[in-house]
């Protein structure tokens, strides 16, 4: 009796699993780049919301990619961009092999961006609003905002300003707002401190590790106040 036609059944999933593999790294691609992409948390500047802590693990937060495209972006999201106008320093480039091996796990999305060309903050202005910041308060269209999600210890703003949020454009703070260097730090820069809302990539909605922080990110009810008259 022939061993092939045997063998053969057995074979066949060798076979399939390159076409498999394949098929996985295309979904696992076309889900980071059009719908979820997972982030890593590197610094404090949003603490206590986010953890990026010098001794903590960092966070990794899941980001929705679609909703720049379909609801907009609103007062209170926490939202991961693009840095196109160089608040960052320029990054050294990974080398060596584990690099690479990271390098090309983020681009298929099957690690967290560790990407120094991206920053995460609060939205808190949006087209039209005027956002003022005097006395350590922080306010919107002239109604003080309670910001219960700024860590404990800092003042809603040690920087006096006042400004008109441009169309097209977002105002974002960090909630450590002793340690942000946001859109405050930013007004003397070409883009006036002001974020396009075409450099959002998506908005924060969960954090996913460490596992004893898993917990959904929400608008906070700081935004729901009737009396911010312009309607973001």
């Amino acid at each position: 009796m022939s061993t092939e036609t045997g063998s053969g059944p057995r074979r066949r999933p060798l076979r399939e699993l390159p076409a498999i593999v394949v098929t996985a790294l295309v979904v696992s691609v076309l889900i980071k780049t059009f719908l979820v992409q997972a982030f890593f948390i590197p610094s404090g500047s949003m603490e206590p919301t986010l953890h990026g802590c010098q001794g903590c693990l960092g966070d990794r937060v899941l980001v929705n990619k679609l909703v720049s495209h379909a609801g907009g972006i609103h007062r209170g999201d926490v939202v991961v961009f693009r840095d196109s106008s160089g608040w960052l320093p320029a990054a050294p480039p990974s080398t060596g092999l584990g690099g690479l091996v990271r390098g090309g796990l983020e681009f298929v999305g099957l690690a967290p961006s560790t990407t120094e060309g991206d920053l995460i903050k609060r939205v808190i202005g949006v087209g039209g609003d005027t956002v003022e910041g005097r006395d350590g308060r922080v306010y919107v269209n002239g109604a003080p905002l309670d910001e219960p999600y700024v860590l404990s210890g800092n003042r809603p703003t040690d920087i006096d300003f006042r400004v008109t949020v441009p169309a097209g454009r977002l105002w974002v703070m960090g909630d450590h707002r002793a340690e942000s260097a946001d859109s405050r730090v930013h007004q003397q820069d070409p883009g006036g401190g002001f974020v396009p809302v075409a450099d959002v990539v998506g908005r924060a909605f969960v954090i996913v590790w460490p596992l004893g922080r898993t917990a959904a990110l929400h608008r906070p009810p700081t935004f729901d106040q009737q009396r911010l008259a312009h309607s973001g």
